[in-house]
């Protein structure tokens, strides 16, 4: 199968571990017969350096033409310190989802056998966690009507949301809740909110359309205390702009490290695979980032962009016996041990995928 993927590396990091998850899909690619067309795109700081636009038409072309969007990361410290600054390479993530039309965040959280040890939570709550995040990406409060008034002495941000909104992303937590445990849990704060209310009731309305899929629903601060006590109980959640760019942050530290997660952002027609980490600008070019959650989120672009289940299952195997034989970047490392490079991790995983 011929596969055109749009590679956007963005900033710090970004190249470095997109250099991983490239020679990784490689491997893959030659294994399965598969060939893979890269087509490379500048998005985030560099594309603003470039062209003075953090998501630029030719990179949005470049998306449109693709099977799939394999991403890194974008962020730079010129921007974080320059409060004033008009054009902010985050500005191109908001611009970039909302173009191609990415309305659902997949948010996968994990554990590793090998790693229990390595969460701030104690093993006997971790073990067994395997859920989901579906958060809504391109509406809500990041979108809504801002500003100030009172002579600059008031700020207000608005979070709105359409019931049409709601019910895609609905859906699709649904569809995925029937593919796994058949659990969903709505994440709102309908005691207090109005939309949340709305988010209730568009959900309870499509209860009846899944009637073998268990619905909850919680508020935010709950979740937030019971992902931290019981994350093992949940299968998949739904949840807001907002309540997800919290919650799933604080659910991707349960394995162990932000290093570690994947995560897609999907629409009807366009899906986009990424590490959760940001740029991490201090570690540009020292050869230390870790690359397995974009080479993760490799795994899901072959498993959900392209059905290919045998291949992503590969990546998997090949991170986990990676993780297991101690052949990590220094985040991981054993006290005592030598830590591997970014790039030495992507050949130990392409050297056990071509022992497969």
């Amino acid at each position: 199968m011929h596969l055109k993927i749009a590679l956007l590396a963005g900033d710090g990091i970004g190249p470095e571990v997109i250099d991983q998850a490239v020679k990784v899909s490689n491997a893959i690619a030659e294994k399965f017969n598969h060939t893979i067309e890269w087509m490379p795109a500048l998005t985030g700081a560099a594309a603003i350096e470039a062209v003075g636009d953090p998501y630029p038409d030719k990179t949005h072309e470049v998306c449109l033409a693709s099977d799939a969007v394999l991403f890194g990361a974008i962020g730079h410290p010129r921007f974080d310190n320059d409060p004033s600054a008009k054009v902010r390479p985050e500005q191109g993530l908001l611009k970039m989802r909302k173009k191609l039309g990415l309305f659902a965040n997949v948010r996968p959280t994990f554990t590793f056998p090998s790693l229990l040890d390595k969460s701030p939570l104690k093993q006997e709550r971790i073990e067994g966690t395997d859920l989901v995040f579906l958060r809504e990406l391109t509406g809500g409060i990041y979108f809504g009507e801002r500003g100030r008034k009172d002579d600059g002495n008031t700020a207000f941000d608005t979070c709105t949301y359409t019931r049409e909104e709601i019910k895609r992303l609905a859906i699709k937590g649904f569809e995925l809740a029937m593919t796994r445990s058949k659990k969903l849990c709505c994440v709102d704060k309908a005691n207090v909110l109005e939309s949340s209310r709305l988010w209730r009731e568009t959900v309870q309305e499509l209860e009846k359309e899944y009637p073998e899929v268990t619905v909850s629903y919680e508020f935010v601060d709950a979740v937030a205390m019971r992902l931290v006590q019981w994350p093992n109980s949940y299968d998949v959640l739904i949840t807001e702009n907002l309540f997800g760019d919290i919650l799933t942050d604080e659910a991707s530290v349960i394995s162990g490290s932000m290093g570690l997660m994947p995560s897609a952002s999907i629409g009807n027609e366009n899906a986009l695979y990424e590490p959760i980490h940001g740029s991490f600008p201090q570690a540009t070019g020292l050869g230390i980032a870790n690359p397995l959650a974009t080479v993760l989120s490799a795994a899901m672009m072959f498993e959900m962009s392209f059905g290919m289940k045998e291949e992503g299952g590969l990546i998997r195997k090949a991170v986990d016996q990676s993780l297991a034989d101690g052949k990590v970047t220094e985040d991981l490392a054993q006290q005592g041990s030598t830590p591997l490079s970014t790039s030495e991790v992507g050949d130990y995983l392409v050297e056990l995928i071509n022992k497969e």
